[in-house]
């Protein structure tokens, strides 16, 4: 294995945004506009930030939102509450795939487009019961198929550079899984353990990979970012004055700046109080630069 970069010891870490997220979310890159794209899941947002003038949009989609990806020809493609969805540069929907509509008990959770441009986001029951996710896979043509079953809170997934692995996040089993990954067909198998989260009480979120191999993991209950080695072993750490550490993309014109949202929903006053960057956007400057996006061919 090729060595890793090595993290400074202090890493410095900025707000970006202090926007005060219920649950912040879902970060992705667009190099098109130079705006980092990123989501409050309750309070149906998304938002958007030009880094390099520090504009500021928000538009709301209606409903909870849990992930967004690139789409090749303009606009972002979604995973709402009720199903899959086309999203334009104002907010404005088009509905594609009802996926579980007709389940009041669930939304639809973290996602991300594949090497192969495909979009796979994952279900949650809103009160987090056992068993009650689903795994999806948007195809370019709009066929959707399921994917993996049984799980609890499907998050955090990305792919390796060479095609070939899936890393995969299910938050309560406190670990990341790896698959085999297909990239002509989509399919996966052979889930294996990647690496476990060593901090007690707390639970892996969202992901991303960068151009080492190494997974940046959020640790929601952590207070911190994760690096692994493309061997599952600890490799850097990112420690951030909030507990609820939601996901991380990387960004920026030459992709080496570390985004990272953050929530504050759940907390008591007297954690709030101690809190008050919770469901800020941080970024920080950690040395390896990420991979671009993929965009969603459909």
């Amino acid at each position: 294995m090729t060595a890793l970069t090595k993290l400074p010891d202090r890493l410095a870490v900025d707000v970006a945004w202090d926007a005060a997220a219920d649950l912040g979310e879902g970060p992705v890159w667009d190099a098109r506009s130079g705006e980092l794209i990123w989501l409050d899941v309750t309070r149906h947002l998304i938002h958007r930030l030009e880094t390099s003038t520090q504009r500021r949009r928000t538009a709301s989609v209606g409903q909870e939102i849990g992930a967004v990806g690139l789409r090749a020809s303009g606009g972002l493609v979604g995973a709402l509450r009720d199903g899959f969805a086309l999203i334009d540069d104002v907010g404005g929907c088009e509905l594609i795939s009802d996926t579980e509509r007709d389940r009041a008990d669930t939304r639809m959770n973290d996602g991300k487009v594949d090497p192969a441009g495909r979009f796979w986001a994952g279900t949650m029951a809103f009160d987090e019961r056992e068993g009650a996710g689903t795994l999806y896979r948007l195809e370019a043509g709009g066929r959707v198929e399921p994917v993996l079953r049984g799980l609890t809170i499907s998050n955090g997934m990305d792919w390796s550079a060479d095609r070939r692995l899936m890393y995969f996040i299910d938050s309560p089993t406190c670990r990341v899984d790896i698959f085999d990954y297909e990239d002509d067909t989509g399919a996966i198998r052979g889930r294996r353990p990647f690496c476990e989260i060593p901090i007690d009480g707390a639970v892996p979120d969202g992901m991303t990979v960068d151009e080492e191999g190494a997974l940046w993991v959020a640790i929601w209950g952590g207070s911190c970012v994760l690096r692994f080695a493309p061997d599952g072993t600890p490799a850097g750490r990112v420690t951030l004055p909030v507990s609820q550490v939601t996901s991380c993309a990387f960004g920026g014109p030459d992709l080496d700046d570390l985004y990272i949202t953050t929530a504050s929903n759940g907390l008591a006053a007297e954690r709030r109080a101690l809190e008050p960057l919770a469901g800020a956007v941080f970024v920080c400057h950690p040395g390896p630069h990420g991979l671009p996006p993929q965009h969603f061919r459909g």
